[in-house]
């Protein structure tokens, strides 16, 4: 089956797609990748809160998928709003990279005494109100600044020293390594990379995920799709995706969720949200069901109550 998959344009985007396409063509499939420019690719100078936050990887995207010009779409699942159009349905979601944040940290800026290993004082680049919020709870001495563009960008913006230190989704950092991507050396930079636990640094809604989106009408793509589809993942993000549907949240929002799953399919939910004042709330709620497991989340951090 000629399968068109639409994509944003960046490094991990494509190198995602590709991953996507591969997992297809094993099947027996003919997929062919078609780039979409979105307002988050080409809107760099500027925090997501200040161009508003909901959809700004995936609108266009979904505007080809529903006008017919590409057959499923790929996107970092994080990037996705709570709710997408109602002809859209997410028709699978392959394995999870890691969830966690990574801190890179340029050398002479480490200080391994400290919870998060920065000294005093240090700037931290971060686009995300969460990623900010949560470092600056445990670190109210640090400064964060702006820090937008691709990975590569990113990561070159250390390296030349405008930051201290960073902070990214280790999943992509991941992919693109996987990928073969030209990236910046960062042992010649002497950056150091930390990885921050998901229990307490906890990461945003379906990190390291990718969701495949397709047509709600066309069944036949569904069902070649959801061929490649990881269940144990799917149920996992729907707690998560759940509990952030409740919140209301985005990248606005200093929200934090994660989900892991035993052998005997027991999930546990940990969700974290900052307030006005950077406080954070911090809330662990076990179970079988996907949605009770959020809904008792949400309702445990909404009064204010932490376990």
């Amino acid at each position: 089956m000629k399968l068109r998959i639409g994509t944003r344009g960046s490094a991990l985007a494509l190198a995602q797609a590709n991953d996507v396409a591969a997992r297809l063509a094993a099947l027996g499939h003919d997929p062919e990748i078609t780039v979409i420019s979105t307002t988050g690719d080409r809107v760099t100078d500027r925090a997501f809160t200040e161009v508003g936050a909901f959809g700004i990887f995936v609108r266009e995207i979904e505007s080809a998928l529903l006008d017919g010009r590409v057959d499923l779409a790929v996107h970092s699942y994080k990037d996705l709003p709570s709710e997408s159009p109602k002809e859209l349905v997410i028709a699978a979601v392959p394995e999870r990279e890691d969830v966690a944040d990574l801190l890179l940290v340029r050398r002479e800026a480490c200080d391994t005494r400290q919870p998060i290993p920065v000294k005093t004082g240090a700037t931290v680049g971060t686009s995300a109100a969460r990623r900010r919020a949560f470092l600056l709870h445990q670190r109210p001495d640090l400064k964060t600044a702006l820090l937008r563009g691709n990975v590569p960008t990113r990561l070159r913006a250390l390296v030349e020293g405008r930051f201290d230190a960073i902070i990214l989704a280790a999943a992509g950092l991941t992919r693109l390594r996987r990928s073969g991507a030209d990236l910046p050396d960062l042992e010649a930079g002497d950056i150091t990379t930390i990885r921050l636990d998901p229990q307490q640094f906890v990461p945003a809604p379906s990190q390291g995920a990718i969701a495949v989106q397709v047509r709600r009408d066309a069944p036949l793509v569904h069902a070649v799709v959801a061929a490649i589809d990881d269940y144990a993942t799917s149920r996992a993000l729907r707690a998560e995706r759940g509990a952030l549907a409740r919140a209301e949240a985005g990248c606005s929002l200093p929200f934090g969720a994660w989900c892991t799953e035993t052998p005997d399919a027991t999930l546990t939910l940990v969700t974290a949200l900052a307030d006005d004042d950077g406080v954070v709330r911090r809330v662990q709620v076990s179970g079988s069901d996907p949605d009770a497991v959020a809904d008792a989340a949400w309702e445990r951090l909404a009064a204010g109550r932490t376990t």
